[in-house]
């Protein structure tokens, strides 16, 4: 039996503010008739502006959503208010899922059959060598040039960084030779300017470069210290790595908490990360899923939910980034996951950076920790308890909802771990009960 989410978890799913404030107001019983809930499922018809009422299920054990509703979000409101109806035990169960409920369920599980089978996943054509030969020739130039570009900076000084454009030709040119990964760093160094200490933040990003255009002119040396490194640095370029690859890999699984999500958006496309933690093997692990602007994002991942599943890592010296390979069925008791001091937290964070010294965010759950203002008159917060403390991002601003939960009480919280600071992600109250920050 799946574990009855709350009004916060419901609302996270929702795919932007509008879409939350349409799922409560469609959220009363008086707007739902042959609405029903199993263990595995939850359906009903909600009355809209025509005669024919809008048909909306979810399937609760993945979550996956079905409305026959025009909306191109994705989940709609329909699905989220049924979702809200449901929290709050205002659907009544039921033994067997309604006909046309039932008949989507069989659909997926079957999808879901095909898609396990050697013969129902699509055989990739192998790469051609000779492109890839090019595309090696493309990056290795690039970097050399960045290398270049780097060297002058350094030695003209920083002072001409203060312009926005200032870094838009060589993002062409890195584009051009191949290397998206370096390109959208490098996009987004204007982002740097915005804080006081922009000259030795900039400098920080500068010898990050550095040191990865590095790391490929000498790739070769690297190998006696692993496949992981030379892993990593490619990714950090830019190469990909097919997602049959990753599947083909070893597995972990575990009783994976889904500790919160957080959405950035970038060129017109959304990038939406997950973190999770698990619970036996303390792993940390994000899920990753990107969309242009206006269009759906993966919602499968409930914030506060324990996933009994196994995760197939992508490779590297710190394995972080990871696809959900295979779900098991069970009801998983939803716990606060266990926090860790500040200290511990940020040991955690060093062996992360000891792999992968490009590393920009990592999953922390801090225990017994309380939001405090750094000094007075600052705007500056942490979260901490006496035996030490980590600031906030300056973007977290004041805490009011982390302050409100704790009303002076120490928590459990999970955040982002960033070199600015901690993004908070959840929190979870006396009773244990998830609030989404």
């Amino acid at each position: 039996m799946i574990e009855r989410w709350n009004r916060d978890q419901v609302l996270a799913l929702a795919p932007d503010a509008p879409s939350r404030k349409a799922a409560q107001g469609v959220s009363s019983p008086g707007k739902w008739s042959g609405a029903g809930a199993t263990a595995e499922a939850v359906w009903g018809e909600c009355k809209g502006s025509g005669a024919t009422p809008y048909r909306a299920c979810v399937d609760l054990s993945e979550p996956a959503y079905r409305c026959n509703c025009p909306s191109r979000k994705f989940p709609c409101k329909h699905a989220l208010g049924l979702l809200l109806l449901w929290s709050a035990d205002a659907v009544p169960a039921a033994e067997e899922p309604a006909d046309w409920v039932g008949e989507w369920l069989d659909q997926r599980r079957a999808r879901a059959e095909k898609a396990a089978t050697p013969e129902g996943s699509k055989a990739k054509a192998a790469p051609d060598p000779r492109r890839a030969e090019q595309r090696e020739q493309r990056v290795s130039a690039g970097l050399a040039e960045l290398e270049l570009w780097l060297a002058d900076q350094v030695r003209q000084g920083i002072a001409g960084s203060r312009r926005h454009d200032h870094w838009d030709g060589l993002v062409k040119r890195l584009v051009d030779a191949q290397a998206p990964g370096v390109a959208g760093t490098v996009s987004r160094l204007g982002d740097v300017l915005a804080g006081e200490d922009w000259p030795a933040r900039l400098l920080g990003e500068y010898s990050l470069l550095h040191l990865l255009a590095v790391a490929h002119r000498r790739m070769a040396a690297a190998q006696p210290y692993g496949d992981g490194l030379v892993r990593t640095v490619r990714d950090r370029i830019g190469f990909p790595v097919a997602k049959e690859e990753v599947l083909a890999g070893q597995r972990v699984r575990d009783v994976w908490d889904v500790l919160g999500r957080r959405d950035a958006e970038q060129d017109r496309l959304v990038t939406r990360r997950v973190w999770l933690r698990g619970r036996n093997t303390g792993r940390a692990a994000v899920v990753l899923s990107h969309a242009p602007v206006g269009q759906a994002l993966d919602a499968s991942l409930v914030t506060g939910v324990g996933l009994d599943a196994e995760l197939a890592f992508y490779p590297g010296a710190t394995p972080l980034r990871a696809l959900v390979a295979a779900r098991h069925d069970g009801a998983v008791p939803a716990l606060p996951p266990a926090g860790h001091t500040p200290q511990e937290a940020l040991r955690e964070v060093a062996r992360a950076l000891a792999g992968d010294p490009w590393l920009d965010s990592w999953p922390v759950v801090l225990g017994e920790v309380t939001p405090m203002t750094a000094r007075a008159g600052t705007g500056s917060w942490l979260l901490g308890r006496p035996d030490g403390a980590l600031p906030l991002h300056p973007s977290a601003g004041t805490p009011w909802r982390l302050v409100a939960v704790s009303g002076g009480r120490p928590l459990t919280v999970a955040a982002e771990w960033t070199p600015q600071g901690l993004l908070p992600l959840t929190t979870w109250d006396d009773q244990g009960r998830v609030i989404v920050l």
